[in-house]
């Protein structure tokens, strides 16, 4: 077994932080591992695994029967990326409420039912604990990206199956994981989420 012994701050930033977290392999000996978290401390030291530090919002528009998806420009890829409304969950928020504030914020829509929500997941691991809950919804309204962020550049898009399946055959085009599996999910069965 791998026992955790210690992590030291690297950095003093608001959203994300990188700690070096010195572990005793199975081997018996004492390494180190660089890894970025949201919180104050690494969740390896503190053991708290039970709250998401982010939503996902999957949306399905009922009236007009098309996946909901954003198109966001994102600094590290210097591009627009496919994805979904996302964010981080408040202090003392719920998953519901912020996915209800995600979706308003980042699409102007609103939700009109939960269909489910996943346990938190982790989509890399190897360089941060940051989990995720993906909230599937039905949702309604005109969308709209006016209540972004000054900080946000977001166009968001309404699509068919057969606009999911051409997209996520373009190799030109940058998705988030999570959101590349969903929508060509969506491409070939539609939204069969019950």
């Amino acid at each position: 077994m791998i026992e955790i012994k210690a992590s030291q701050k690297l950095t003093d930033e608001k959203w994300l932080n990188l700690f070096n977290v010195q572990y005793i392999a199975k081997t018996g000996d004492e390494k180190s591992w660089q890894l970025a978290t949201r919180q104050k401390e690494p969740k390896c030291v503190t053991g708290r695994y039970d709250r998401a530090d982010a939503v996902i919002v999957v949306p399905f528009h009922k009236a007009k029967a098309k996946m909901v998806i954003t198109r966001e420009y994102r600094v590290p890829l210097n591009d627009y990326e496919y994805g979904f409304p996302a964010g981080l969950i408040d202090a003392g928020e719920s998953v519901e409420q912020a996915t209800r504030r995600e979706l308003r914020e980042e699409a102007g829509l609103t939700v009109s039912r939960f269909i489910k929500m996943s346990p938190p997941i982790y989509s890399s691991a190897g360089m941060t604990d940051e989990s995720v809950v993906m909230a599937y919804v039905e949702c309604e309204g005109h969308p709209s990206n006016s209540a972004n962020s000054e900080f946000e550049l977001i166009e968001v898009l309404l699509i068919t199956p057969a606009e999911a399946f051409r997209m996520c055959s373009d190799p030109t085009l940058k998705f988030d994981a999570k959101a590349w599996f969903e929508i060509s999910q969506f491409a070939e069965s539609g939204w069969s989420k019950k």
